[in-house]
């Protein structure tokens, strides 16, 4: 698919994330202002819960968008999905009759404050990319038992808190927690020492499931509505001393940043791509129909305080082992329902060269291999270092882009259990 034109010149360059082939999905607010639901193209945001409060965009016999939030959107289904898909590009599209009207529902993004696209339902994050599971696996188990037993048969996942999601540009503070440090026989009570981020694709449930009854993964894939881009923060150290036999629990609870735009998975169809060869054969509910992965580039830049940044990571999509759907229709095999809201973490996204790791637990193997950043080096995360997670999928002349996926991190608590008195 080429590039579709449209009359907003900012959409039909070469570098902007949103061409009119994307209509990625967000809410913004002006001033004091209420927020409001928008679509990003070019440099702007085109105000949906305007137009269709003046009946420029009718898809229902009642409103979807006077709310700050997609869910009911979401909940009206895939053929709404589509029909929003067309009005929209109608009115956008180069030589369209109705500018004259649109135009004036065009907000420049440069004055928008971004707000959480959805309301987050529930939060599962998966462990499902093979070279991160590798070199995690390798350094706390060595080689030989890199994977668990279980990794080559299904998607290892595990149950997040939806209180910890927000939105780019929220600043992140540094988490307390129980660390076993070598220097002490005993556990401390300390800020983490070993903060980390991990570069994620998130998965957004657009129609839910009937509790009791497992879906397909073709089922699954339908069920899905968009992808953002997903930062799961985590304290290593901590996590370290906690995850033995249950897992992740406040190593992965400080903070889960997302992207502000929610890419529809109409406007990457262009891009589907398949799983990699299967080195043990799936079961059946877990078999693909056809490819269910996607061609999106990433990439995470670092920037210290005062500094430049400084691209630590380049990665794609496709080095994923089990895909989204995959995720989805295996969370569904005990017969827990999945809802509108839903939002499912891919894993940490590694390809196989070193400057291609998802986590700085990768990059420095665990802090035993420094790398080099502008003026500096790095192992983990110092305070006051600004992460960045960009992500596009690049067609002929464009690209699919997310937008910027980023945190600060922010000094400890001096003494977090102080109370005013």
């Amino acid at each position: 698919m080429k590039l579709l034109k449209s009359w907003v010149a900012s959409a039909n360059t070469a570098t902007t994330d949103f061409p009119l082939n994307n209509l990625p999905c967000g809410v913004f607010s002006l001033g004091d202002d209420p927020a409001c639901c928008g679509v990003a193209i070019g440099d702007f945001i085109l105000d949906v819960t305007a137009l269709e409060a003046e009946g420029l965009l009718k898809l229902t016999d009642h409103p979807l968008f006077d709310v700050p939030f997609w869910n009911e959107f979401m909940e009206a289904g895939p053929s709404i999905w589509a029909e929003f898909r067309a009005q929209v590009t109608a009115m956008l599209v180069e030589g369209a009759s109705k500018r004259w009207v649109v135009e004036d529902h065009l907000v420049p993004m440069a004055g928008a404050a971004l707000h959480l696209p959805f309301i987050v339902a529930e939060y599962t994050d998966f462990y499902a990319g093979r070279h991160h599971a590798t070199n995690v696996g390798t350094m706390f188990r060595g080689a030989e038992n890199a994977l668990p037993p279980n990794w080559l048969h299904m998607p290892i996942g595990y149950n997040g808190r939806t209180s910890s999601v927000v939105v780019s540009g929220t600043e992140v503070r540094r988490p307390w927690g129980q660390l076993k440090v070598p220097e002490f026989d005993a556990p401390i009570f300390a800020p983490s020492r070993r903060f980390d981020i991990e570069l994620e694709i998130g998965a957004i449930v657009g129609q839910a499931s009937t509790h009791g009854l497992p879906v397909t993964v073709a089922e699954a894939d339908a069920m899905i509505f968009g992808y953002v881009l997903l930062n799961d923060w985590s304290a290593r150290d901590i996590q370290a001393w906690e995850y033995q036999p249950l897992g992740p629990f406040q190593s992965k609870a400080t903070a889960t940043t997302l992207s502000p735009w929610i890419v529809m998975k109409a406007a990457l169809e262009p891009f589907r791509t398949s799983t990699p060869p299967r080195e043990v054969p799936l079961l059946p509910h877990l078999q693909e129909p056809g490819p269910m992965l996607y061609d999106i580039a990433l990439e995470v830049g670092l920037v210290p305080e005062g500094g430049t940044e400084t691209i630590i990571s380049r990665t794609n999509c496709a080095e994923m082992y089990y895909s989204a759907p995959q995720q989805l229709a295996h969370h569904t095999t005990s017969g827990c329902a999945m809802n509108v809201g839903d939002l499912l973490g891919s894993g940490t996204i590694s390809g196989a060269a070193k400057d291609s790791r998802g986590s700085l637990l990768e990059l420095s193997w665990g802090g035993k291999e420094p790398f080099a950043i502008a003026g500096s080096t790095r192992s983990f995360i110092e305070d006051n270092d600004t992460l960045t997670l960009r992500g596009a999928a690049l067609g002929d002349g464009y690209r699919i882009g997310f937008g910027a996926c980023s945190g600060k991190v922010v000094p400890a608590l001096v003494a977090p259990y102080a109370r005013k008195t």
